[in-house]
């Protein structure tokens, strides 16, 4: 039975009942101390004893009161009392409870029928008067005054009045140690004083700590202010008088004082012999202040995770020769593990083993209690008596005393120490001191103890215990020196940097930069310099990066650390040249050498526990484990392996007890092993376990101590191991490794990294990098395709960065892809597959699954990705999600292999021969001209540097649900006033240029960044204003890579851009052109048609462009390498120049449109001005042989640089032909082709494809986007013709308009041609057909309509791809690649119809190979029944399937195989997606009715319905993964304790005696426990969203939907926070010129339906609409923040959704961010949703780091709030 006079929370199962059985029969005053910890359930027992002094005990004994007995023995004798059990209770039993009234205090308020037995007696403080008589004879030196003053300041704290502040009690009781303290040292300041006492400063908030202040200052007490006195330890020396002193002589400023204390047995030691002890001023003074407590009571030391508390412990220790006994303190820890635990001996009897901390205080040691913040307060208290009177009661019935009281009791007994220890008395020896460590309360935190964010701990209770002493974290100065002097070779530059920036961060008062600063400690200082001495060439940035992890952070953590880096000017200079570095593997001599480190191969005994795996050595690996496999694999370790989980315990991780026989047994735990035998120990999924649990770890690794439960201990020095029984040394060769998930969101696990971040050596392991990624995966697969690979990573990697922004919950590792990429290649090998032969011996079933075809059936990619992603396929938004993100990518699920949309394909009309061109060279003078030319060098101007800007290329794939033309689109990033005006391409780079302003974009085929340059700086800006310029681009080819040309229409300006390095050089090309003529007003409002320059470019790729005026004589070509210009002069006006080889150009003049063609030398070097010659060009038409009518002549739109291949020429005239041709598009013909065109002098055959209408005569009137803008009717030319010839495709593409289609052919009777920006005209000469592509209409349009129209008559340009096919941008910046090419179409649809897999309804065939047990009697063709109906076995029937003997399919024993044709087995997909047509209707009428009834019950118009809906729908994703945000932050909250008491789980060790005697109770596990009774409620987080709902929101809305996307984040925010009223408390309120609280939803009424919330929508919109101008954004803010400050709330947040308008109402940015960070208690952070060109960014820079965003999407807000909450979880983990 349990003997304890305590009742502790742990007490549930056992009672104290051996100490109140004696006192009931001894007649003794039983004292029941902590009442209030008791649970409720536990002393109700005692009723019955209390009210009637009568108790059935568990031995069968019978307590009776003292009359009832005696009443009894006068009938019956002693004897037969005793025979029935029954025990006389004593008259003179009484019975004392001691317990802290618990409203106040924490606690189990008493039972009511508990109390009703008892009567209260209130023990209030000592009067004043009284008190102060105590207190002058405990300082009889001290001023009286001085004392009164003291106490007059403790009583004031004391009172109801400041505990309504919330202030705890103040320690009377510590009142006497401080007096003798004072006594000692009068020089002492009273301040700091108090502070031992009272620590105000750490435990209370702004408030507190101005009150108590003001408290000081009252009774004058504030005196600490001066600068204290420098206070050193000089000697210590054993004192001769007193054993088991010291005498310690302190210096103050310069006096010095030497007094005595409490010391330990060994030898002390001087100050300053430590070697591994650096000496700071701070911590010799907080030794020096230590010394002083300690005279008189034990000491706390409070100070951050890694500030030295445990080194100062141990110096101190060492100084006071105290040999120290330290115990790690964890949460679930009960006071038994505390003070005693149960074992077995031998023989199978249970006793009792004294804890550390008993033997600490019999055997006169210091005792280190780590942690005590961690602990359960009720566990404490258990100290409480031993701390206060040094008393303590064991549970075996010992008593220790104190050391006066057992010296007075032995001689009063006259008893030896020897009689003494066998009555179980002890004496506590008089130098036991406890020295306790702990990190600094968390202010405001609820005292609960299951806050995830730390707690309060230190209450009234612990206030009285110790006297407290603050570490604080080291000054620059100091902490440099202590580096230096622990890690000499330190680069110096590198150490200060890092100071730097740790005192940045620690200094800063906001909560996030703070948290990173905690990841910044001391120790990992320390460990950085160590590393940075060892490797000098490592970088700061990297070394911090990886200290806080800072891969793993929140978003907005990790922007605030990356600013304070630069900030620090701390440079990355690492990150270029990371990836060049090839770290390769290798083993030689038994030395292991990766990268450029190397060390020897272990060699192991245990060789079975080396891990050996498949690895593959790509640049990064797979996953965490395979990682560590393969290092300790390489290193030849064995490795002991421990996985964590979240009930894992301080036990399991230790020893596992277990009972045999009747005894228990301890099993070592794998961490046990790892230390004893040297090997690594790898703990997995650290994260998962309890952080109370992992902190044992803590000790293990920093001093290498830990005790186990047996009572044995590790020791990490075999010196002290020496002598001692039941310690195990710690093996030199042990390591740990711990691997954990990052913390947060999504994994959920503790914050491991937090709590012990800073012991280890951190690496972040990411997901590989989609080049490693790759090669891995192509290791797995070899046999999978590469396009296939890539589409599966391209896909991952969106997903994954989707997880991190939490708009998916799950991580989708490598893990899956490799699985996915395993299945694939699976298939791939199918058919090498061996098919096994069972003999008829085995016998054994064997599987094989075939379809009809006899082949393994084929299974596509967007099949096998389900294996991942039909996890989430049952909710719904996921699953958009998903699918959307992997048809980006091109992998088709959920595509059916029909839906293939290929445009309808026309005839083309016959080719018939049309006539000739006949170049003349003729002797007469006006047939052959002489051109003269001169050649000059350019004027280049420049170069400018301008910014690059990359901007990330949102590539979707178009083949995704179906397939076509298109193969993939994405979206140009650029202003809705943006005007395309030009595309072009190189190889497989495209460029596309725009004006209003004028930029330039680039960007690969399948690149990720788009490039861009902004040029509205660079362009001549004229007189009239208005002049909007038209720009044309070429790309340069080699060795001009990356380059191009820029040139301006109307201003002939020429542009050389280095798209690389941002060079823009100007090229001046005439010495006239620098002059803009008066009349350029603008090109598109001037009457008369203005003169425009042109630029030919077909060439560029040779550095050669040809330059001309329209109606000019002069031919301009700028040879780009050469950096000379050629001018040619011509006798002739030009309309239009064709390339049509390097040396012929074709000319056509301006008004007779007459051709003709410009011969000149291939090279034009400068001494031989070569001639150019001029021949003009004769066109006949077939039927009449002279010149050609005038309506017969052709204007080429588009005439072909090079000539089509012959077999491609021979098909298109239907005749085998070789010869040089042209092929030209003109608008009367579909093409033309022209033989013997340049090169051939003889007549050239002109052939052609002709058009039933010509183009130009139809109206272009009510086309493409004017339908949709309304704009005016085109007038003149368009400058684009849009026609392209793809020569080995035998191609022509043109872009037409809708108006000029032949949409009745294309489209079917009845079918509405869809809404297009243009239909691409494709022209296959191969196959003579045309078929019209529709190109999408694009979702944005520049509101410069008219001017758009002069640009191309349909709304995208075009141009050829290298790669064959075209590409097209739309007038929205909407850029598609399209595929024409009929063969490579083909292949295509090969590749995409494999990756859906053939859902043929071919049936698979499943052969099970059995004996079915029925024998085979003789074969025989069976019966054929006449009517062929399938048959299954039996025996009977020919034709049959599975059955025997008679001729069938996949039977047995039959003559021969016999197929009727019967299916064998199958389910088509078919019959699965028929769902019948009125069970589809049936289901949409019932969700019709029930959504229109709800409209009704909530009194809703379908109209206010649809309205609501557009801005429902636009954040529906968004609202659900706020949702799963918040789950996930509600899910945390919820912390497990020990269960006691079950009937299942693990061996509760206080329960071994009743398992023995066969009770099933006897085991504990985890569980959720409710919160305690009367311990207070958790409060909700606080939200207030500040929208901005001033006249500038609805003036802008139309600019940038500014207005709308405030509504659907409010709308957002109202519908996520629906039913997390307990969680959230939320309002929402407006500001704008009319003032800065306009209400629009109050926190006590939250809109509950859609019709209230539509209310609040309307109510912003239409006061955007009507109230006055001017801005309050900043009043709003202080405002809210200010009142938000006032309620009590878990955790603070106001969100200010703003547009960035400040500027224009004189607002600075940093009085808008003084605002933001006015209060610390409150998150506040802006979110600028709006912004006239970069105002936002601007602002951002200048707002504190992560508390600003930019979102011009509604998209990217429910991404910001999940990092505004998660941030605050990071600066309060």
């Amino acid at each position: 039975m349990a003997t304890r006079s305590a009742v502790h929370p742990d007490s549930s199962g056992f009672l104290p009942l051996d100490c109140a059985v004696r006192a009931a029969t001894q007649g003794r005053v039983l004292v029941l101390e902590g009442l209030e910890k008791a649970e409720r359930n536990v002393l109700p027992v005692l009723n019955n004893l209390l009210e009637n002094r009568e108790m059935q005990l568990e031995d069968g004994r019978y307590l009776m009161s003292a009359e009832r007995y005696d009443k009894l023995l006068q009938e019956h004798t002693k004897e037969e009392l005793d025979a029935w059990k029954i025990v006389r209770v004593s008259e003179d039993f009484r019975v004392i409870a001691l317990g802290l009234p618990v409203p106040k205090y924490k606690g189990n308020p008493l039972d009511p029928p508990l109390r009703s037995r008892f009567q209260a007696r209130d023990i209030y403080y000592l009067p004043f008067k009284d008190q102060l008589e105590l207190l002058y004879t405990a300082g009889p030196n001290i001023a009286a005054e001085q004392v009164s003053q003291l106490l007059s300041l403790a009583t004031t704290l004391c009172s109801q009045e400041s505990s309504s502040l919330g202030l705890p009690d103040f320690p009377m009781d510590s009142l006497v140690p401080a007096l003798q303290m004072l006594n000692v040292f009068p020089m002492l300041s009273s301040q700091q004083l108090i502070q031992r006492l009272y620590p105000y400063s750490s435990i209370l908030g702004k408030d507190g700590r101005t009150a108590v202040e003001g408290v000081l200052g009252r009774f004058e007490l504030l005196d600490g202010r001066q600068q204290s006195a420098p206070r050193t330890v000089l000697s210590m020396s054993l004192a001769r008088d007193s054993e088991g002193h010291a005498d310690v002589t302190l210096r103050i400023t310069d006096k010095d004082v030497t007094f005595q204390v409490p010391a330990g047995s060994k030898e002390p030691r001087p100050p300053d012999s430590r070697t591994m002890f650096i000496n700071t001023p701070s911590h010799t003074q907080l030794i020096a202040d230590m010394m002083l407590s300690h005279m008189v009571k034990d000491i706390c030391l409070i100070g951050a995770k890694g500030c030295g508390k445990s080194m100062i412990a141990r110096q101190f220790a060492e100084m006071l020769g105290y040999s120290t006994e330290s115990v790690m303190l964890y949460q679930d820890m009960t006071a038994r593990d505390l003070l005693q635990q149960r074992y077995t001996l031998p023989n199978g009897d249970t006793a009792w083993r004294p804890s550390p901390l008993v033997t600490a205080a019999i055997e006169g040691k210091l005792l280190l209690l780590d942690g005590i913040h961690r602990v359960n307060l009720g566990t404490l208290a258990v100290l409480s008596r031993l701390l206060h009177d040094r008393e303590l009661d064991l549970y075996d019935g010992t008593r220790l005393l104190r050391w006066d009281r057992y010296q007075t009791l032995k001689q009063q007994l006259q008893l030896t120490d020897q009689q003494l220890q066998e009555r179980s008395i002890f004496s506590i020896h008089p130098s036991f001191r406890v020295l306790a460590l702990a990190e600094p309360p968390v202010v405001g935190a609820s005292n609960g103890a299951s806050s995830s964010r730390g707690q309060q701990w230190l209450g009234p209770e612990l206030l009285t215990m110790f006297l407290y002493h603050t570490v604080s974290p080291l000054a620059k100065a100091e902490e440099i020196s202590l580096i230096q002097g622990l890690t000499p070779n330190v680069p110096k530059e590198a150490a200060e940097q890092l100071l730097h920036l740790t005192h940045t961060l620690r200094e800063t008062n906001d909560p996030t930069a703070q948290s990173l600063a905690s990841s910044l400690s001391t120790r990992q200082l320390l460990r950085i310099c160590r590393r940075l001495s060892q490797y000098p060439e490592e970088n700061v940035t990297h070394a911090v990066n990886k200290a806080c992890l800072s891969r793993f952070l929140p978003t907005l953590a990790r922007a605030s650390l990356q600013k304070t880096l630069t900030n620090c000017s701390i440079q990355d200079t690492q990150s270029l040249t990371e990836n060049a570095h090839d770290h390769s593997c290798m083993v030689k001599d038994g030395v292991l050498t990766i990268g450029s480190v190397s060390t020897p191969v272990y060699n192991p005994n245990e060789k079975m526990k080396v891990p050996d795996v498949l690895f593959y050595d790509n640049p990064q690996g797979v996953g965490k484990n395979k990682i560590v496999d393969r290092f300790l694999h390489l290193l030849n370790r064995p490795r002991e392996y421990l996985q964590l989980h979240r009930d894992t315990t301080v036990q399991t991780l230790t020893l596992q007890p277990s009972v045999r026989d009747g005894i228990i047994m301890y099993e070592d735990s794998p961490l046990v092993k790892a230390v004893k035998l040297g090997h690594i120990l790898l703990i997995d999924e650290a994260d998962k376990a309890p952080t109370n649990v992992t902190c044992i770890l803590k000790t293990l690794v920093e001093s290498g101590e830990m005790i186990l439960a047996d009572g044995r201990r590790i020791v990490s020095d075999p010196r002290e191991a020496k002598g001692r029984t039941n310690i195990i040394t710690m093996h030199p060769d042990f390591r740990m490794i711990v691997l954990a998930n990052r913390p947060g969101f999504p994994f959920l696990g503790n914050d491991f990294f937090g709590a012990l971040g800073d012991i280890f050596s951190c690496h972040a392991v990411d997901n590989p990098k989609p080049q490693a990624e790759l090669a891995m995966l192509k290791q797995y697969g070899p046999n999978v395709p590469d396009a296939i690979l890539q589409k599966l990573v391209a896909a991952f990697g969106e997903l994954r960065s989707m997880a991190d922004q939490g708009t998916i919950t799950y991580p989708y590792s490598t893990r899956e892809v490799v699985n996915i990429v395993k299945h694939l290649q699976a298939w791939e090998l199918k058919g090498e597959a061996e098919k096994r032969k069972t003999t008829e011996k085995e016998r054994l079933p064997v599987l094989r699954i075939k379809n009809e075809s006899g082949k393994y059936p084929d299974e596509g990619l967007a099949k096998v990705v389900r294996n991942v992603f039909d996890f989430d396929s049952y909710n719904k938004d996921t699953r958009e999600v998903l699918f959307e993100a992997l048809q980006k990518h091109g992998i088709p699920i959920g595509a059916k292999p029909g839906s293939v949309n290929l445009a309808k394909e026309l005839p083309l009309p016959e080719v018939k021969m049309m006539g000739y061109w006949t170049v003349n060279q003729g002797g007469n003078a006006r047939q052959k001209l002489l051109c003269p030319t001169e050649s000059r060098p350019i004027d280049i101007k420049g170069p400018v540097f301008l910014r690059v800007q990359g901007y990330p290329c949102n590539r979707q794939e178009s083949r995704a649900l179906s397939f076509s033309e298109e193969k993939t689109h994405w979206q140009i990033p650029m202003n809705e006033v943006n005007i395309i005006c030009d595309v072009t391409t190189k190889d497989d780079t495209l460029y596309v240029a725009t004006c209003n302003p004028v930029s330039l974009y680039a960007t690969k085929e399948c690149g990720e960044t788009i490039h861009c340059m902004e040029l509205y700086d660079v362009f001549p800006r004229t007189i009239s204003g208005v002049w909007q310029p038209f720009v044309t681009i070429a790309a340069l080819g080699s060795p001009l890579d990356g380059q191009v040309v820029l040139h301006e229409e109307q201003s002939n300006t020429v542009l050389h851009l280095d798209l690389v390095t941002g060079a823009v050089r100007r090229l001046i090309l005439s010495q006239d052109s620098d002059q803009p003529s008066a009349r350029a007003s603008s090109w598109w409002s001037s009457k008369e048609q203005q003169e425009s320059y042109k630029m030919c470019r077909d060439f560029a790729h040779k550095n050669w462009i040809l330059f001309f005026k329209e109606n000019g004589n002069q031919l301009e070509v700028l040879d780009v390498l050469e950096g000379q210009v050629h001018s040619i002069s011509l006798p002739i006006n030009l309309k239009s120049v064709f390339l049509v080889a390097e040396d012929r150009w074709l000319l056509l003049e301006s008004n007779t449109n007459k051709k003709f063609l410009l011969t000149k030398p291939v090279h034009m070097a400068a001494e031989d001005s070569g001639v150019c010659q001029l021949h003009s060009i004769n066109e006949d038409s077939v039927s009449s042989g002279q010149g050609a009518s005038s309506e017969e002549v052709c204007l080429p739109q588009m005439l072909s640089c090079d000539q089509l291949p012959n077999e491609n020429l021979s098909a298109a005239l239907d005749q085998k032909i070789a010869s040089p041709n042209r092929i030209l598009a003109d608008t009367g013909s579909f093409a033309r082709v022209i033989v013997g065109f340049p090169e051939l002098m003889s007549p050239n055959e002109v052939y052609s494809f002709k058009r039933p209408a010509d183009l130009s005569e139809m109206t272009a009137g009510s086309s493409g986007a004017h339908t949709f803008l309304r704009g005016g009717l085109r007038t003149g030319a368009a400058k684009r013709d849009n026609c392209v010839s793809l020569l080995s495709a035998n191609q022509v593409v043109r872009a037409l308009p809708p108006s000029k289609v032949p949409l009745k052919e294309v489209y079917p009777k009845g079918v509405t041609p869809p809404m297009t920006a243009a239909y691409l005209e494709v022209t296959d000469l191969n196959s003579k057909k045309v078929k019209y592509i529709p190109v999408p209409r694009s979702m944005t349009v520049s509101p410069y309509t008219n001017w758009l129209s002069k640009i191309s008559e349909s709304d995208v340009l075009i141009a050829g791809l290298g790669s064959g096919g075209v590409v097209t941008v739309d007038m929205g910046g909407y850029v598609r690649l399209w595929e024409t090419g009929l063969d490579s179409l083909q292949r295509s649809l090969m590749e995409w119809r494999n990756m859906i897999g053939s859902e043929d309804g071919r049936p698979i065939q499943i052969t099970v190979q059995r004996d079915s047990g029925l024998d085979v009697t003789a074969p025989k063709h069976g019966k054929i029944d006449p009517s062929n109906a399938p048959h299954v076995g039996g025996n009977q029937w020919a034709g049959g399937t599975g059955g025997r003997d008679t001729a069938g399919l996949g039977g047995k024993g039959g003559p021969y195989r016999l197929d009727a044709g019967h299916k064998v087995f199958q389910v088509s997909q078919a019959e699965k997606d028929a769902v019948p047509e009125e069970v589809r209707r049936a289901a949409r009428e019932m969700a019709e009715k029930a959504f229109k009834e709800r409209l009704k019950e909530i009194d809703m118009s379908e109209y206010d319905a649809a309205t609501y809906e557009r801005f429902s729908s636009a954040v529906r994703r968004q609202v659900q993964s706020l949702r799963i945000i918040l789950d996930n932050l509600q899910a945390k909250g919820k912390e497990r304790q020990w269960l006691k008491n079950q009937a299942l789980g693990e061996l509760d060790d206080a329960k071994i005696i009743d398992g023995l005697t066969g009770e099933k109770a006897i085991y504990k596990r985890r569980g959720e426990l409710d919160p305690e009774p009367g311990s207070p409620q958790q409060k909700p987080k606080r939200l207030r969203v500040l929208v901005d709902v001033s006249g500038s929101m609805y003036r802008f809305n139309g600019v940038d939907g500014r207005l709308e996307r405030s509504m659907e984040a409010v709308c957002m925010v109202m519908e996520a926070l629906e039913n997390y009223e307990q969680k959230f408390k939320y309002d929402i309120v407006g500001h704008s010129g009319d003032g800065y609280d306009i209400e629009l939803v109050r926190a006590d009424k939250v809109p509950k339906n859609n019709k209230q919330r539509l209310k609040v929508l309307k109510t912003m919109h239409a006061h955007a609409q009507f109230c006055m101008s001017g801005d309050y954004t900043l009043e709003g803010t202080q405002a809210s923040i200010a009142e938000l400050a006032r309620e009590e709330a878990d955790e603070h947040f106001v969100v200010v959704l703003s547009d960035a308008n400040l500027e224009r109402y004189g607002i600075r940015p940093e009085r808008f961010a003084q605002a933001l960070t006015s209060d610390p208690q409150v998150n506040a952070f802006a979110i600028f949703i709006g912004s006239l060109g970069d105002q936002a960014e601007r602002l951002q820079k200048t707002l504190p780091a992560g508390r600003s965003f930019v979102a011009m999407d509604t998209k990217e807000i429910p991404q910001i709030l999940q990092q505004i909450f998660t941030s605050t979880m990071l600066s309060s983990a």
